[in-house]
């Protein structure tokens, strides 16, 4: 067998010793990673089963086909081989009977190939369809199997250890059915989402990933140069298409919409990871109602779309339970559901006093903000504050998520009109139920987690600059101190937006005013001055809609970490993988039994 000198298998394993001489035993050409020939057009497996599905027991096609695949199994009887192969998820079996052989195979050669061919070696088959005795569907082998690419790694059965699954995703993939069909469920995802948007007239545009500053949400931005641009000026990789997309509203795309990554140089968790996908559309001359409604649509659809699948390609997901999606989903609105669980009215939320009040509010009702060890209530640190750079959208964000998320669980849930503090760029009114300033704005939660997030965009220059300046003075109108024994007053402005998908302004031009630096904190805002412009050129009434792709995927495979939805893991499994790791071997069936004799000793020593 032909190796390059720079193949860095280490020779010393076991199963590439064995690898390598059951392959030396075929003449050299079968073993040599052949150019593929076609002996007549090849047939997919999933075209062969279903062309041929209804051929009764023992009746043999007369039409020859080449199907290529992976070997599942192997199972050798005198002049008998039986391979069961694999190829688009879809399974055929192969019979090779060397009675049938049309090509002079002798039984010497048809018993070597038989100790050769193993699990996980990829091959062309060539044959006739037939049905066997038992009733199964194969192709029965006409020449003798050719070798394509052996599998020189073993294939394991199982593989269940949860370094080696990460460190080998694609050996994960063939070996544990779940793994990679939340992977396919996530395509046949994407591609309902773009579908269900072409259908109602919405056009994908691409908008840029690098630029001057990130845009669009709150969070600290990843930042890189361009040899094309200057090496002394950093760039930032977007954290959100939003500004962009309005912009194409502007310039007459009335519906539009972007697939695609986002990157937030935040934290890592089982629901967060620093890159992932986003989708966002933007309808002209819409308003909440109509977000509302096109967001049950999508989201009863896809439920109905990805069940279907799950029954019967995607078999080793849960069924989804439709029930819960029929219907119109429940509404809670943002402030009356607050007010009812905490007990009181929540003072002037536009007020400069707002926070403190709120503080003295809750403090004085013992109603705790954090868990029990720093709780407000309770906390006996006297060299920090708990609420030491507290800011009004942050808390309120806290508050939504003890008292108003909790409210999904089981259900489809929208809660609406947050606080104008928290949306700085939706349209806002005073509510006539409260009296407070609140935003056309809802988010969708399912069992406690958002999936989606919606308002009508603001449109007026002059109360987006307005909103963009009291952001960014939000950076540094944050609460330091305690919290005050009643309520007094204050003159801090208007403060910066919490919550889990944050909105924000900030993006490039040459005419950005930076407004803010707040205590350190790294995502300081800059004031967009050239997409105030473009407003300023007329943006109808419009409707934007954004969710992240994973957290849906998450919701319809019944999956809680968000790494399973992604094609190689978290950023920390991206990174082990890419990186030479010298404590890893290549073979993940040695893996396993180096952690199970790991584990062995441990017991032993305990």
């Amino acid at each position: 067998m032909r190796l390059n000198p720079g193949f860095q298998i280490p020779r010393n394993s076991r199963f590439f010793s064995l690898a390598l001489g059951q392959l030396q035993k075929l003449p050299g050409e079968a073993v040599s990673y052949p150019r593929l020939e076609h002996n007549g057009a090849p047939m997919r497996i999933p075209e062969f089963r279903n062309k041929y599905a209804g051929i009764e027991k023992a009746v043999v096609s007369d039409e020859e086909v080449t199907l290529h695949g992976r070997i599942e199994s192997v199972r050798v009887g005198g002049k008998l081989i039986f391979i069961d192969l694999k190829s688009e998820f879809e399974r055929i079996q192969g019979v090779c009977n060397l009675n049938k052989f049309e090509d002079g195979t002798n039984a010497d050669q048809l018993k070597r190939v038989g100790k050769v061919l193993k699990r996980g070696d990829i091959i062309s088959l060539r044959g006739k369809a037939t049905r066997t005795t038992s009733g199964e569907l194969s192709i029965q082998a006409t020449r003798m199997p050719r070798l394509l690419a052996p599998s020189i790694l073993p294939l394991p059965t199982t593989l269940k250890d949860q370094e080696s699954r990460r460190r080998n995703r694609h050996v994960d993939m063939l070996v544990n059915p779940r793994t990679v069909d939340i992977l396919r469920l996530r395509s046949y995802l994407i591609k309902y989402l773009r579908d269900f948007l072409h259908e109602r007239h919405f056009l994908e545009f691409q908008t840029p990933i690098l630029a001057g500053a990130a845009s669009g949400a709150t969070a600290r931005p990843f930042t890189v140069t361009a040899n094309a641009v200057s090496t002394d000026r950093k760039l930032s990789l977007r954290i959100a298409p939003e500004l962009w997309l309005k912009r194409l509203v502007v310039g007459g795309v009335d519906r539009v919409f972007e697939l695609g990554p986002a990157f937030r140089n935040e934290g890592i968790d089982q629901t967060h990871n620093p890159e992932f996908t986003i989708c966002e559309f933007y309808q002209a001359y819409s308003n909440l109602s109509d977000l509302i409604s096109l967001t049950q649509d999508l989201i009863r659809g896809l439920a109905a779309h990805c069940q279907s699948l799950i029954s019967t390609k995607l078999t080793s997901l849960p069924a989804i339970d439709l029930t819960l999606y029929e219907g119109p989903f429940e509404q809670a609105e943002f402030i009356p559901t607050l007010e009812s669980a905490l007990g009181f009215k929540l003072p002037d939320l536009d007020s400069a006093s707002a926070l403190i009040d709120l503080l003295a509010e809750l403090k004085a009702r013992n109603i705790p903000l954090f868990p029990p060890s720093t709780d407000i209530s309770t906390n006996t640190d006297s060299s920090t504050s708990p609420t030491e750079g507290m800011t009004l959208p942050w808390l309120l964000d806290k508050l939504a998520e003890r008292y108003i998320e909790p409210l999904s669980a089981g259900r489809p849930l929208f809660i609406t009109h947050h606080p104008e503090c928290m949306s700085p760029l939706a349209k806002s009114f005073v509510c006539d139920k409260t009296g407070q300033t609140v935003s056309a704005r809802a988010e969708l939660f399912v069992g406690g987690r958002e999936l989606a997030n919606m308002y009508e965009e603001e449109n007026h220059p002059g109360a987006q600059h307005a909103k963009f300046l009291g952001k960014a003075w939000a950076r540094t109108g944050v609460l330091n101190g305690g919290i005050p024994d009643k309520p007094t007053g204050g003159d801090r402005g208007r403060t910066e937006q919490g919550g889990l998908e944050a909105e924000d302004g900030g993006s490039k031009g040459k005419e950005e005013i930076l407004v803010g630096e707040g205590g350190g904190d790294p995502g300081s805002e800059l004031v967009d001055q050239s997409y105030i412009r473009a407003l300023c050129s007329g943006l109808p009434p419009t409707g934007g809609w954004g969710c992240g792709v994973e957290r849906l995927v998450m919701l319809f495979a019944g999956t809680n970490k968000i790494g399973h939805c992604l094609s190689f893991g978290s950023l920390r499994d991206v990174v082990g993988t890419s990186s030479h790791d010298p404590r890893g071997s290549l073979f993940p069936a040695e893996d396993e039994q180096k952690h199970r004799t790991r584990r062995g000793r441990r017991k032993e020593v305990s």
